[in-house]
């Protein structure tokens, strides 16, 4: 279907709809969450950092840490309230990916193979896994039964 050519405006402009079409403030809110995240992971680093062949506490706990938060903001989010369009790139992927590290447990673990410390290494995998699936479990259900316990429970979002 042709639109006809208005003879006072010309044709009008051709359509845009290319997939980063409206996506700008998007990206920059998960660029500046991610740099706050990533900083603050650092600074945990640097805090409490793991000496060779140790046990990686702190990034164990970030992730742990990071995990639980993720399971509040998600419940906040989904039954109290709805968040403005930018809330979940910038804390959720941003803020939150940044801290919350795949990569540096990646590292740890390859550390911790390459020092012979293969029985720490493999309970470093596998408790990671499973600490944080059961941070982001608890959190969840903690944030629902104390909003529950305060009338803020599923069914109460707010407007945008």
């Amino acid at each position: 279907m042709n639109e006809p050519i208005d003879p006072d405006t010309g044709p009008p402009p051709p359509a845009r709809h290319g997939p980063w079409r409206g996506q700008g403030p998007v990206v920059g809110a998960v660029a500046v969450g991610g740099a706050l995240g990533a900083t603050a992971r650092y600074g945990a680093s640097l805090l409490w950092p793991t000496p060779s062949g140790a046990f990686p506490w702190t990034i164990l706990l970030v992730n742990a840490v990071g995990c639980a938060i993720i399971g509040v903001f998600l419940v906040l989010i989904s039954d109290v309230w709805a968040a403005h369009r930018l809330v979940r790139p910038f804390f959720g992927t941003g803020v939150l990916g940044g801290f919350t590290t795949f990569s540096t447990y990646a590292v740890d673990f390859t550390r911790l193979v390459r020092d012979d410390r293969i029985g720490i290494a493999f309970g470093y995998l596998a408790g990671t896994l499973v600490v944080a699936m059961a941070a982001v479990w608890a959190a969840v259900a903690a944030t629902r039964r104390v909003l529950g316990a305060y009338g803020g429970g599923s069914g109460g979002r707010a407007a945008r």
